[in-house]
């Protein structure tokens, strides 16, 4: 759709949100939904053993799991977060993320 906010995704149409991104062994998988300046939304998979190393984000950060079971590491305290939870990492927090099991999930970033 012309001039739409949203890419990578169908409209109009009903979609599992941990289909539109597959597992791929030893990498670390994105679809951006969107990228505007005050937010982004984006999907990832990440297979088991990989991760995301510790940094901050510009904004406070939702993690969604969609599938699998993240292990997320926010200003040196560990969580455990499993299919159908999520968490928020703040902004200006360092946080890390890695796959104790294969897993996919959302990533919501809002910035101020």
């Amino acid at each position: 759709m012309e001039n739409s906010m949203m890419k990578n995704i169908n409209f109009a149409e009903v979609v599992k949100m941990d289909q539109l991104v597959d597992y791929q062994e030893g990498r670390v998988i994105s679809r951006t939904l969107a990228q505007l300046p005050q937010f982004t939304l984006t999907l990832f998979s990440i297979s088991q053993g990989e991760g995301i190393s510790a940094h901050t984000a510009p904004g406070d950060a939702l993690v969604q799991i969609l599938d699998g079971e993240a292990e997320i590491t926010i200003g040196g305290q560990l969580f455990i977060v499993k299919a159908g939870e999520c968490i928020v990492m703040p902004k200006g927090i360092p946080h890390a993320l890695e796959a104790r099991r294969s897993f996919k999930m959302l990533l919501t970033v809002v910035k101020g």
